[in-house]
């Protein structure tokens, strides 16, 4: 993994020591000399992860981080304080003032890299739902609020350390903010108790039934575990594993003696961290919902039709092309005129389930707009491609439709046009053009039935 490194540090010396062992790793490294100019280095520049030194002149690295962190540009980007201070309270004005961590000088290149690297794989994260929700907010817009200002409360939080009176001071100290503690003693326990309520980790790395490093990289492997914030808590004597836990995907880490202070700043960053990914995520499926599906039957629309079909267009080289079937309702002018629009919705809500309940798991099923509905069927020959049209057609015509308000069954059919890809010529507007013509054909060929009209030919091939 590379990255863009700021390094701030007023000492020329420090500077170039901490440029040269990040450009020995393929890190891109940016300078600057005071707090100022990190400002406006960071804004212009914009790089994935800052290493900023504290006790510097004019302004100290605290006020450089609070000014980062009020930016609109620069806000996500992590912050690392480096600085000989080791004073919790020194670390917890820090962290007050919003920076992700802390370094101590000499700075160790083991915990360096793998801090490095742990925050810049969070932010990328972020990055890419900031720019997914981004991008499908211009098709809805979400009302949710940002939750990286609100105050943390209830959470839930799953402890796994082995000491009992460790464990009870953990669970005191994390009373303000959580709602339940589940206090793991061995690993076993833990991987019994993680579930999809879980909010955050807090993981001892002194465990004798087994090595909770094995925990961090199975939950890193496993889909619904992946983004779980974990906490690691060590001992001096375990900076090597602890960097390997960062390295394997742990989020954060706490070294024994715990100030009680700095762990619930802490647990209050990662469930902020928690929250805020669990929205995007929610305002981005929900988004992209309302974008690319259709209201009324929750078919894919036409907008993401088109995307499919283009895709599988680009892999016609490499596949046996796709075919497509335009299918609408015969005389659904007459349901809405006779029996009212709330019945007409009815019977395209009902079509819509039909048709999925018809067609292969591999096909997709969409609503291109009124009454027409399509049917696009990957690597699929025109016989099979009739034949799935035929199963549609017949699961349509051969049950009424139940009108919900008044209890009446309406006699409903469909028409069906069905066209193979050319892999040689075709276009998508090519391809949909010919099912739309074999759909024509059919409705002025006595409608319920499924048509095709052959390239080559040119003539009218009702199935039989």
């Amino acid at each position: 993994m590379t990255a863009r490194v700021l390094v701030v540090d007023d000492v020329d010396l420090n500077v170039k020591l901490l440029e040269a062992k990040l450009t020995s790793e393929y890190f891109e490294v940016l300078t600057a000399n005071n707090g100022p100019s990190a400002l406006t280095v960071a804004d212009t520049e914009l790089p994935d992860i800052i290493l900023l030194d504290v006790m510097m002149p004019r302004m100290d690295g605290f006020e450089v981080c609070r000014r980062l962190k009020e930016n609109e540009r620069t806000v996500d980007i992590p912050v690392v304080m480096v600085t000989a201070l080791s004073d919790a309270a020194d670390r917890l004005r820090g962290l007050e003032a919003g920076a992700d961590d802390f370094l101590t000088k000499p700075v160790n290149d083991i915990a360096l890299f793998a801090r490095v690297r742990s925050l810049v794989r969070l932010k990328r994260m972020m990055d890419e739902l900031r720019l997914r929700e981004e991008v499908c907010g211009r098709f809805s817009a979400s009302e949710d609020g940002d939750p990286t200002t609100d105050e943390v409360t209830a959470a839930r939080i799953l402890l796994i350390e082995e000491q009992g009176f460790a464990a009870s001071r953990i669970i005191d100290t994390l009373a303000p903010v959580a709602a339940m503690v589940r206090r793991a003693a061995s690993c076993n326990e833990a991987q019994d108790m993680l579930d999809d309520t879980i909010e955050l980790v807090i993981a001892s790395l002194s465990m004798s039934d087994s090595d909770p490093l094995r925990l961090v990289a199975q939950w890193r492997a496993n889909e619904n575990s992946r983004r779980l914030p974990i906490l690691l808590i060590a001992d001096d004597s375990d900076l090597p594993r602890l960097a390997k836990g960062l390295d394997l995907g742990a989020d954060d880490y706490l070294v024994r003696p715990i100030d009680r202070n700095e762990l619930l700043a802490r647990v209050r960053t990662q469930i902020r961290r928690r929250r805020l990914q669990e929205r995007l995520r929610q305002n981005y499926r929900r988004s992209l919902s309302l974008a690319l599906t259709d209201e009324l039957t929750g078919l894919y629309n036409r907008r993401y039709v088109f995307a499919h079909m283009n895709e599988l267009i680009a892999r016609a080289a490499e596949s046996s092309g796709f075919a497509v079937a335009i299918f609408d309702i015969d005389h659904f002018k007459q349901v809405n005129d006779r029996y009212g629009h709330p019945a007409g919705d009815d019977v395209l809500r009902e079509l819509a389930a039909r048709a999925e309940r018809q067609v292969r798991s591999v096909d997709l099923v969409g609503r291109m707009g009124g009454e027409e509905f399509v049917v696009v069927m990957p690597e699929t020959s025109l016989p099979n491609a009739m034949a799935v049209a035929e199963r549609l057609r017949a699961a349509v015509a051969d049950e009424a439709f139940l009108v919900a308000e008044s209890g009446q069954k309406l006699p409903v059919t469909v028409s069906i046009g069905v066209a193979i890809m050319d892999q040689q010529q075709d276009t998508i507007d090519s391809v949909l053009k010919r099912a739309d013509d074999a759909l024509y054909a059919a409705k002025n060929g006595g409608r319920n039935q499924v048509i095709t009209l052959p390239v080559a030919q040119g003539f009218i091939e009702p199935l039989p």
